[in-house]
């Protein structure tokens, strides 16, 4: 994003071994704050409910892991046998993380315009509109989506550039194990957020505002991946 990657990656250019390994924990920890994944875990974990949060730590926890053994099953062969994904598989990725996050914009939309999250609606029909993207099934195919693209792809590629690859292999694992650490800990972070008194008193206003940005979002990221729209992340 905006080049920090590299900034970071930098830092272990020459270094030790434990350097370069941390190096790549401070970019997994630093991917989760990508604008993709924001926009994706707003419309994963709202729902305007009183146990959003820890409905959301459990998801959070399903979706790095969806999303760490992506980087390990297509960052092994590159780190190993220097075998890179071709572009159009890469754009395809691209194209569905836009994809994703638009439906789990139109799922928002829906639910809020049925009424689920005014506050005087009852417990039952909440589970009527329990929707299976809040699944932990759910949540981690969409980490499996996000895992192919995006900056992990920029990852994996400055992790290559290290001449051992033992250490490049490590770094990966670190990369992976990060990335799965702080896409949980940002989930329940927003879960914790969406679930507090007054932000789920108020919700029915702002899911709106949630829904239209995220699928605003959702198109451009998608766009921008056929050339379409300028991608400044």
């Amino acid at each position: 994003m905006f080049g920090l990657d590299d900034h970071i990656a930098a830092l272990g250019n020459g270094a030790s071994v434990i350097v370069v390994i941390l190096v790549a924990a401070v970019l997994g920890l630093r991917h989760a704050t990508d604008p993709d994944h924001i926009a994706a875990v707003t419309t994963l974990v709202a729902s305007g409910r009183s146990h959003v949060a820890r409905d959301a730590a459990r998801l959070g926890v399903f979706w790095g892991l969806g999303h760490a053994l992506t980087l390990l099953l297509f960052g092994l062969p590159i780190l190993l046998f220097e075998s890179y994904l071709p572009a159009r598989v890469q754009q395809g990725a691209e194209t569905a993380i836009g994809a994703v996050i638009v439906y789990l914009a139109l799922r928002l939309l829906m639910r809020w315009r049925s009424g689920s999250f005014h506050p005087h609606v009852h417990e039952h029909r909440e589970r009527d509109h329990r929707h299976h993207v809040r699944t932990p099934l759910g949540a981690f195919g969409i980490g499996l989506v996000h895992g192919l693209g995006g900056s992990a792809g920029i990852g994996v590629l400055l992790l290559a550039a290290i001449p051992s690859t033992s250490v490049a292999v490590a770094s990966l694992l670190a990369l992976a194990l990060f990335t799965a650490v702080s896409m949980a800990a940002v989930t329940t972070g927003f879960g914790l957020t969406l679930g507090s008194g007054p932000v789920r008193g108020a919700f029915n206003g702002i899911a709106p505002g949630i829904g239209v940005s995220s699928l605003a979002f959702g198109v451009w990221y998608a766009a921008a991946a056929w050339g379409l729209l300028p991608y400044p992340f």
